[in-house]
């Protein structure tokens, strides 16, 4: 889909874009096929796609055979979409795969929280609402069952957050509750001209591939969610006196000790790995009974 072909649809459907929803639209087919082929998207891959607005990714992922399943909040999107790609089953006929589409109209965020599907086997290809980016990518990384690999265009700003390591300024809570599922790089960057209309940000495509094993169970992965959230609370304070709010002393300094940890250590230092083992150790004391 054109530039031309975008601001055809949308005057005569009389659509005025809502930048509340982050209605900015990749329109360079160029960028487009990159960000595709970064996904190595096959005939037959099951594609989740959120916010495919009027549709320009959507074409691209069905003419490479991709079973795509599109999740649009914009009542009036859905409809154009709906035109354009009417819903077709994807079957198999002799073992062989079809490309399909279906259509969602749904938040999204809220969507995600409900379903809580199995993504195993599935892409996410999207460019994403960039205001509501870091909460969709968080969801889809915390699911039981997450995607195998995540392409999605980006706010840089959220880009350089998702592979910051310790020490750098964005190296955060979205760095660790993201990495330590997923492996994420930097693919390239999108000038603003190859959007309409053209955001006042700068844009990335970043991939996200989900690591071959499971650092931490499920009951462990709750446990770091909180152990990274309370130790990145107040930056400038010191990440063990943080941690002692809400876990008890002795297991705090006795994992402190074995790894190494200095005790002024701040949040912004400690490693993806340690944040790991730390909460494997603390979910392990909360479910051993005391001793003595």
């Amino acid at each position: 889909m054109t530039l031309t072909e975008m601001r055809q649809v949308l005057t005569e459907r009389g659509i005025q874009l809502t930048r509340s929803l982050g209605q900015s639209f990749l329109h360079d087919r160029n960028q487009l096929q990159r960000i595709v082929s970064v996904a190595a998207v096959a005939p037959g891959d099951r594609v989740l796609e959120i916010g495919p607005g009027l549709g320009p990714l959507t074409e691209e992922l069905l003419k490479r055979g991709a079973r795509v399943l599109a999740v649009e909040k914009d009542s009036r999107l859905v409809e154009v979409l709906r035109d354009r790609f009417p819903s077709r089953p994807a079957p198999t006929s002799a073992g062989e795969e079809e490309a399909g589409f279906e259509l969602i109209l749904a938040d999204a965020l809220r969507w995600l929280e409900k379903v809580q599907r199995d993504w195993r086997g599935w892409k996410v290809v999207s460019n994403l609402p960039y205001s509501v980016a870091s909460p969709i990518l968080v969801d889809l990384a915390l699911s039981l069952h997450p995607p195998d690999r995540m392409v999605v265009t980006l706010q840089r700003e959220v880009g350089e957050r998702l592979v910051a390591g310790p020490g750098g300024r964005d190296y955060g809570i979205l760095s660790l509750l993201v990495s330590q599922r997923y492996a994420a790089r930097l693919c390239f960057g999108i000038p603003r001209d190859c959007f309409f209309p053209a955001p006042d940000v700068d844009s990335v495509c970043v991939c996200l591939e989900r690591r071959a094993d499971e650092w931490l169970n499920e009951a462990e992965r709750t446990v770091f969610g909180r152990v990274v959230k309370r130790a990145f609370s107040e930056r400038r304070k010191k990440a063990l006196k943080l941690l002692k709010h809400d876990w008890p002393a002795p297991p705090l300094d006795a994992a402190w000790r074995d790894l190494g940890l200095d005790e002024q250590v701040r949040a912004e230092r400690i490693g993806l790995d340690h944040f790991v083992e730390l909460a494997v150790r603390l979910a392990r004391a909360e479910t051993d009974p005391p001793r003595g």
